[in-house]
């Protein structure tokens, strides 16, 4: 038993005479017909590389591994889009002998064999370093980790977090004992302060309105008049 054969491809048509016209000399899909065909498909492990005796004849794996790699190629990837451009690209014509085979069976192929694809990218990669496409160069790669323009106030580590908000319990906790440490001298300012001078009578003023501000002067400490 054979499999699914197509048309040939010198078959004389009304219209284009030959299918083989119509597919430039540097096409792409010349080079995966002739590199797919060279490939041990039964070695690298796809399904139905060898036809049974009985049944129904499957498709030729080289033939939707073609369909497969060609897609890949054009950014083609939904079987159902492929099996479109099956019955109008005038490429996949040429390439899969005017095959169609359905979207099922397209992504049949490439479910069950998944694991076989790495085997041909193998081939492919050593395919390019015979033909000296590949120069195998070491490059060298820098591992340093820079903060770039970021300045050291804008960016923040788990490390520098954690000193951060330790000085800012500090301030709060200052905030709060600070206060009482000046407060043990406003007895001595008079609630009306007859005959001071106007910078303790301003000074009173603004201890009354914004303790805050008294603590920054404490050179206006009315022990000093």
């Amino acid at each position: 038993m054979s499999y699914i054969e197509g048309e040939s491809r010198n078959q004389a048509l009304l219209f284009p005479e030959i299918l083989d016209d119509c597919i430039s000399q540097d096409n792409v899909v010349r080079f995966l017909d002739v590199f797919v065909d060279g490939l041990r498909l039964e070695e690298l492990g796809f399904g139905h590389s060898v036809p049974e005796r009985i049944g129904r004849p499957p498709y030729d794996p080289r033939d939707l591994l073609k369909l497969y790699l060609y897609g890949y190629l054009n950014g083609v990837r939904s079987s159902r889009r492929l099996e479109r451009e099956c019955g109008r690209n005038v490429e996949l014509m040429w390439l899969l002998k005017k095959l169609r085979p359905d979207f099922k069976t397209i992504a049949d192929f490439r479910k069950d064999n998944r694991k076989a694809f790495k085997g041909v990218f193998r081939q492919f990669t050593l395919l390019c370093k015979a033909m000296g496409l590949l120069g195998g160069d070491l490059i060298a790669i820098d591992g340093s980790k820079l903060k770039a323009v970021n300045s050291s106030d804008r960016n923040f580590s788990e490390k520098k977090l954690q000193k951060k908000i330790k000085e800012i319990e500090e301030k709060i906790e200052n905030l709060e004992v600070r206060p009482m440490k000046h407060l043990d001298w406003l007895h001595w300012i008079p609630i009306m302060a007859t005959g001071a001078s106007r910078q303790f009578r301003f000074a009173q003023h603004l201890c009354f309105a914004n303790f805050s501000y008294v603590l920054d002067c404490t050179s206006l400490n009315p022990r000093t008049f």
